[in-house]
């Protein structure tokens, strides 16, 4: 299930295609290659896999499309040894050239069949392979670079111990711009809060594939946000953000400029009659339907055409039906609640999870309310309350925010 794409590629009706299935989904991915590819499979790398033969009926299924986090038809393949190869990097060139220069592509970017820290000769071998064809294709609409639409026609290519495999498409039909799926470049380091913050980074570059981003000085709603990973990464790209938890927030965040957090139930959090948000990211733990309940309370207060992060565990999911048919149960109630589904993705962040995209489109009914008459959430403890320094009540407060210094609610 998603979004048909009037600008797609047309690709051959079989062939091979070089996928990505996440580790996570090691089980699930051994049947679903048999399914897919019934003459079998190669393994290339650590997740990636050739499908010797499918059709592209097949990869533009609903399991394709839950259990593969990357995807591209092989249009040229040399199995081989790069490594003890004279002049490889010439002769791939060369070869990716007969084969592609004709089909125009407007970038052409060359990645790892590797996942994790990449090996730094691969890493060396494909910046220069890059830079080759870069110098033997035609020239390219900026340069041939990352700056790419997401329906433009792209090389991409892989290579690795394995040799080399390449294929056009667009990013979007690829579900990511980065050659394999690979990770946005986030400086997390040793001051990370939680893994989440990347996880929010690599979501944001999926959503560009299919709408543009609010921009800066917009205003989010966060649910599950504790430790809060995702809402400092938010904060840095110049968002403002309104957290809830029920548990603290790391102490790193307090007195954060344009940060409001409400340390309570998530299910129980009612926005202020007055108050709009711009896009809404949930990343409950949890039953996937209870997440959704709570996401969807706060449809009222979210503006139209707002995107909405969603992370869809699957505790207590188990096999590929299953999962499907609970993808399939929230995008029908979302849908139901005026909520349009955009794409999904299993991010490289993800685990046993997928990271689910909507936007809203029905405009907030006028004199909504926000909250049952009498309604008050419940206090937490003092001592989350007030900080000893006195600089930042963390608990929530009447009408229901805690603020930064000064009682700002910040940009």
């Amino acid at each position: 299930m998603t979004i048909p794409d009037p600008e797609a590629l047309e690709v051959p009706a079989a062939g091979p295609w070089l996928v990505r299935i996440p580790e996570v989904f090691a089980e699930e991915g051994a049947a679903l290659r048999r399914r897919w590819s019934p003459t079998g499979s190669t393994p290339l790398g650590t997740e990636f896999h050739l499908l010797r033969a499918t059709s592209a009926a097949a990869m533009a299924g609903p399991e394709a499309l839950l259990f593969t986090s990357w995807r591209l038809p092989v249009g040229h393949r040399w199995p081989c040894r790069p490594r003890t190869m004279e002049g490889f990097v010439e002769k791939a060139a060369q070869g990716l050239a007969r084969t592609f220069a004709g089909r125009s592509p407007e970038a052409i970017l060359v990645g790892l069949l590797q996942t994790g820290t990449p090996n730094t000769y691969y890493r060396k071998l494909a910046s220069n392979l890059r830079g080759r064809l870069l110098q033997v294709f035609p020239p390219m609409p900026g340069g041939g670079g990352m700056e790419v639409r997401p329906d433009a026609p792209v090389l991409y290519c892989l290579i690795g111990p394995e040799g080399l495999y390449a294929g056009l498409t667009t990013p979007r039909q690829a579900n990511g711009l980065r050659p394999g799926g690979a990770r946005p470049a986030v400086s997390a380091g040793a001051d990370a809060i939680s893994r989440a913050g990347a996880k929010i980074e690599e979501a944001m570059e999926s959503l560009q594939l299919y709408r543009a981003l609010p921009p800066a000085g917009a205003h989010w709603l966060e649910l599950g946000a504790s430790p809060g990973g995702m809402t400092r990464a938010l904060l840095a790209r110049s968002y403002r953000v309104t957290a809830v938890d029920r548990a603290p927030l790391d102490t790193r965040l307090d007195g954060a400029h344009g940060l409001t957090f409400h340390r309570m139930d998530a299910p129980l959090f009612r926005a202020a009659p007055d108050e709009v948000f711009d896009a809404l990211l949930c990343d409950l733990n949890g039953p996937a339907d209870a997440a959704l309940a709570a996401a969807l309370r706060q449809a009222p207060a979210l503006r139209p055409a707002a995107p909405v992060v969603f992370t869809l565990k699957l505790a207590g999911v188990t096999g590929v039906a299953a999962a499907v048919a609970r993808r399939d149960a929230v995008v029908a109630e979302a849908a139901a609640a005026g909520w349009r589904f955009v794409a999904q993705a299993h991010l490289p962040s993800n685990r046993r999870e997928f990271t689910l995209f909507f936007e809203t489109t029905r405009a907030r009914p006028a004199g909504t309310a926000r909250a049952p008459a009498g309604h008050r959430a419940p206090r937490a403890p003092a001592a989350d309350r007030d900080r000893a320094d006195g600089q930042w009540r963390r608990g929530p407060r009447a009408p229901g925010s805690a603020r930064g210094p000064g009682g700002r609610l910040g940009r």
